[in-house]
């Protein structure tokens, strides 16, 4: 395997940048502490028999050993007006749930109030890929908010669907 250089690793994160995908945060009561982390490399639709859905975490990330504990994890995709929510979930330094408005179910799954979609999931499997981990996860329940509109990551920032 060849090493990539700082030049082609930004090339390829430009270019990455240009396909629009929505904003999922993935969370979770974990030793009854809600944690969270944020992933626009979210897919849905992997299979309907039965419902799978993925995401890619970063292996550096420091949330997904603890959140990957969690019996049931929620995945809320935010909706427009949700970009502040998306900067705080995917905080480093701040606290992810000061004031926002969350349901969390028996199982401990967390959704974010107002997003387009809630899915109450169980992870599958976990599949090393380069200097992230594919994360397939069972959909167990769904919430759609047919009121709103996603928030959409596209070149580097945030975006909203044109009427």
């Amino acid at each position: 395997m060849t090493q990539t250089t700082v030049e082609e690793t930004a090339a390829i994160k430009a270019a990455f940048a240009q396909f629009p995908s929505g904003v999922a945060a993935f969370s979770a009561m974990v030793d009854f502490t809600p944690e969270a982390l944020v992933a626009s490399s979210f897919t849905v639709g992997v299979s309907l028999e039965p419902p799978l859905v993925m995401f890619a975490v970063q292996n550096s990330s420091t949330t997904w050993p603890k959140l990957r504990q969690a019996q049931r994890m929620g995945v809320s995709v935010l909706a427009e007006g949700q970009e502040a929510a998306a900067l705080q979930l995917a905080s480093k330094t701040r606290d992810r749930f000061a004031g926002l408005d969350t349901s969390v179910s028996d199982s401990g799954a967390v959704l974010i109030d107002g997003a387009v979609l809630g899915f109450e999931c169980e992870v599958v499997s976990e599949t090393p890929a380069g200097d992230h981990a594919i994360v397939v996860l069972e959909v167990k329940a769904t919430t759609i908010n047919l009121e709103s509109k996603p928030l959409i990551y596209h070149g580097a920032g945030f975006r909203q669907l044109a009427a």
